[in-house]
């Protein structure tokens, strides 16, 4: 790198904007390893995510939530303790700084079901009170996630969302 010129570097910019549409098509593949990973839950993982979008499009969230919805537990693939952040930080160059925080901070806003159970504190999203994004998360958490491991829920199927996640994925809108 130490001896590229700008031309190099250009070329590479180049072809890493047109190589933009293998991401939403990678994550698309990442997210079925989901259908892998019950945990105990009454629905697998991939169900449990499209519960979160469907629920989330049906009550009219724009794209970018709803795509988020779809991927807010995408990182238990790698960390379950850290999959929050890792999900957040797939999706923070392409939606806005709310979405982000609303995938970011879910699981203090999910503990309020069940840390009490494992000696936690339950109250964990009041830090968070008087954030911007604040009324994201609870919903989010409050009326999606946390109703979505119903097994007789008539949830969307992933090839529904493909559209949307293409769309979101296509271009970064930071760095």
């Amino acid at each position: 790198m130490d001896v590229s010129t700008r031309d190099q570097w250009m070329t590479i910019a180049h072809e890493t904007i047109n190589a933009q549409p293998r991401v939403g098509k990678q994550l698309l593949s990442m997210l079925k390893g989901l259908s892998d990973i019950t945990d105990g839950f009454s629905v697998d993982q991939m169900e449990h995510a499209l519960q979160t979008a469907t629920r989330a499009e049906r009550d009219g969230a724009d794209e970018e939530v709803i795509v988020a919805s779809l991927f807010h537990d995408v990182g238990k693939l790698i960390s379950v303790p850290n999959h929050p952040k890792i999900a957040a930080e797939i999706l923070k160059p392409y939606v806005r700084h709310e979405v982000y925080c609303m995938v970011a901070y879910h699981q203090d806003f999910q503990g309020r079901y069940y840390y009490e159970y494992l000696g936690m504190n339950p109250n964990l999203r009041e830090q968070h009170v008087g954030e911007t994004w604040y009324p994201l998360a609870e919903q989010f958490a409050d009326t999606w996630d946390q109703k979505a491991f119903d097994p007789n829920y008539q949830s969307e199927s992933l090839e529904h969302f493909e559209p949307m996640v293409l769309r979101v994925f296509a271009q970064a809108k930071s760095l």
